[in-house]
């Protein structure tokens, strides 16, 4: 059986009331080995924030953007691992992951959850936890559309400004549109449109086509169709295209 008892003995407060308190029981279930009882605050209890809090509303948002696209990747249970074996070594981390897995089939009721930690968390922890939020969201590579809107719901919901969203947003997401834009396409293109307009390109833009017409020629050459290969490659990574 799993030994809890050092995780919620570090500082979980107010995270075990509420609608987080019922996520996290739900998932670590008997194998709190006793220790719930003395550690489990009623519904609208508050306590100061600590370091216990933060890791459990990090682990219960985690679940949340993992399974924004519909499907958990194995990129961003890496990203999660290492955060964990990082903040509690590789034991815990383990223990952890398992209730991380339990989170996963679970409803999350966001609005609920983002509320009961802007009540209770100082607002320099809240934007590291969006931070942290939109790294596990990259750790494929791209935030897609869904990610980020759920990022968006869960940062107002967190009570963050409009500024400190978008100067996050702006390390972690690429506008989509500026991919659209090299393929000399518009956004609603569909599949095929995507695929022609690349196989176009990517002959034009080749670099064995201007072999003759000198080095700087070459080099041009080779920068654009670096940038439509580029810009396939995400919008392919964007639309789940094949």
């Amino acid at each position: 059986m799993a030994n809890y008892s050092k995780w919620i003995a570090g500082g979980i407060g107010w995270a075990f009331g509420g609608p987080i308190g019922a996520i996290i029981g739900f998932a670590i279930g008997s194998m709190l080995d006793g220790a719930s009882n003395d550690n489990r605050l009623g519904p609208g209890s508050e306590q100061p924030s600590g370091r216990g809090d933060f890791n459990v509303s990090l682990l219960v948002l985690c679940a949340a953007v993992m399974k924004a696209n519909g499907k958990v990747k194995k990129s961003e249970l890496e990203y999660v691992k290492q955060f964990l074996v990082g903040q509690f070594g590789a034991q815990h981390a383990k223990e952890l992951l398992i209730a991380l897995r339990d989170m996963l089939d679970k409803p999350i009721p966001l609005n609920q959850v983002t509320a009961q930690i802007s009540m209770n968390m100082a607002s320099a922890m809240r934007l590291q936890l969006m931070q942290y939020l939109f790294g596990i969201a990259k750790a494929d590579g791209i935030v897609d559309q869904r990610e980020l809107k759920l990022l968006q719901q869960i940062s107002d919901g967190l009570r963050l400004s409009s500024a400190d969203f978008n100067s996050l947003k702006s390390m972690f997401y690429v506008d989509s549109a500026s991919h659209y834009d090299v393929l000399n396409l518009k956004k609603t293109a569909s599949e095929t449109e995507i695929k022609k307009a690349y196989r176009k390109l990517a002959v034009e833009y080749h670099p064995d086509k201007v072999m003759n017409l000198g080095e700087e020629y070459q080099k041009a050459a080779k920068e654009k169709f670096q940038k439509v290969q580029e810009a396939y490659e995400q919008i392919k990574l964007e639309r789940g295209i094949k």
